[in-house]
């Protein structure tokens, strides 16, 4: 797969430097499926980052991408639910541990939304 993403960027950038306002090309399905989530995103007002999985990222970056406040971000770093480091006296915070958190947090919500959907049919007040 990584050939055909190499060949779609190669593509892509031929393209962009012919100037213009539009941009004509084919890619493969899986870079386009993948353009459309960006741009889907975009569309729908969400910042969009990228990065790979050894990135890092400041407490600001890392409170967007968990939509919480960067203090609360501090707190899940001393509480040793963030891995990061510092770089001189800034903390970076790995993508992979954001990932890592997000990940045991929908496991350990599952359960207790289950229980509140039950609830509310029980109670009549399904949508």
């Amino acid at each position: 797969m990584t050939e055909m993403r190499t060949r779609d960027a190669d593509k892509l950038h031929r393209a962009l430097a012919k100037g213009g306002d539009e941009v004509l090309l084919t890619v493969s399905r899986e870079t386009a499926e993948w353009m459309a989530q960006l741009v889907d995103a975009k569309v729908s007002g969400h910042d969009v980052m990228l990065t790979n999985s050894l990135g890092e990222v400041t407490p600001t970056q890392a409170g967007q991408l968990l939509g919480m406040s960067r203090p609360q971000v501090r707190k899940l770093m001393n509480d040793g639910k963030l891995d990061f480091r510092k770089v001189g006296t800034h903390h970076r915070i790995t993508v992979a541990s954001i990932r890592a958190f997000l990940e045991a947090e929908r496991k350990r919500s599952a359960p207790v939304l289950a229980e509140l959907a039950r609830l509310q049919n029980d109670a009549g007040l399904e949508e």
